[in-house]
């Protein structure tokens, strides 16, 4: 990726918060500022619909929930054997973080850097850890799955996180 070669890891950073996240994802940090909960809804709803994402939804009075069970755009990469940016996942994290803290959120998330992922967004004044598998997502938790755990790679978790410098690598 030619952002990091030239101006590091912190340039790559800078463009997903900024060009991403504070430019083309504007009308999502607008909606969730607006609508809180109901608005993650709507604006994931309609985005992974119109990605072909395999996720589910969880909503309750206290989260709004995703578990990616097959990311399109990470699961492109990987079916079709091409370069990426060696934490390709990060991305996400690093555009959705810092808007959900403008928003009055933060994030619970972790991704095992093989198109799976899951993610809680709850009020920033919510000290509620992430929740244990299966507990809020029920059957629907891509923890519970036997291809969550058997990949090999490490997963990144981010307790609590608005920005992808938070991250925490879990070698298990």
């Amino acid at each position: 990726m030619a952002c990091r070669q030239h101006g590091g890891d912190s340039l790559v950073n800078k463009l997903w918060e900024e060009a991403i996240g504070g430019d083309s994802q504007r009308h999502a940090s607008d909606l969730i500022k607006e609508k809180g909960f109901a608005g993650m809804a709507a604006y994931w709803a309609h985005t992974l619909a119109e990605e072909g994402a395999g996720y589910v939804a969880t909503k309750n009075p206290g989260a709004f929930r995703i578990d990616m069970h097959d990311c399109p755009s990470k699961g492109f990469l990987l079916r079709n054997h091409l370069e990426q940016y060696h934490d390709y996942c990060d991305h996400c994290i690093g555009w959705i973080g810092p808007m959900m803290k403008e928003a009055g959120f933060h994030v619970h998330h972790e991704h095992n850097h093989c198109g799976q992922c899951w993610w809680e967004f709850r009020k920033i004044t919510d000290p509620t850890p992430a929740s244990e598998a299966g507990t809020l997502a029920g059957e629907n938790d891509v923890r519970l799955h036997t291809d969550w755990s058997s990949q090999a790679k490490p997963k990144d978790r981010f307790d609590a996180a608005t920005s992808v410098q938070e991250k925490k690598r879990i070698l298990k």
